[in-house]
């Protein structure tokens, strides 16, 4: 990894004690921490510079039929992504759905 990224995770597993919450850490060069993510979470980071670069390796292998997403701004997960201004939304997260978190909505 190079540079600095915000990453988050949310849990997505219904049955869970902590469905629909998220966890935020912040990832850099300097600190050399990593997240693991289980399987039922949804995963997505923010980079702090422009110089991040990131790996990550997968459990499964990658088949695009599969991927899914969830909006990045959906207001009933409300995560506190740390920089506002000049945010780069890729055109695919930019048209992703809103989560339905199956509680009577």
């Amino acid at each position: 990894m190079r540079g600095a990224i915000y990453d988050v995770i949310i849990d997505l597993r219904p049955n869970s004690p902590t469905y629909c919450e998220w966890l935020s850490a912040v990832l850099t060069e300097e600190n050399r921490k990593i997240m693991y993510i289980p399987e039922g979470f949804a995963h997505g980071f923010q980079t702090l510079d422009a110089e991040a670069a990131v790996f990550y390796q997968i459990s499964e292998f990658y088949d695009p039929y599969y991927s899914k997403g969830l909006r990045w701004d959906d207001p009933r997960i409300a995560v506190e992504w740390p920089y506002e201004q000049n945010r780069i939304i890729s055109q695919r997260d930019q048209i992703l759905p809103f989560f339905n978190m199956g509680k009577g909505d």
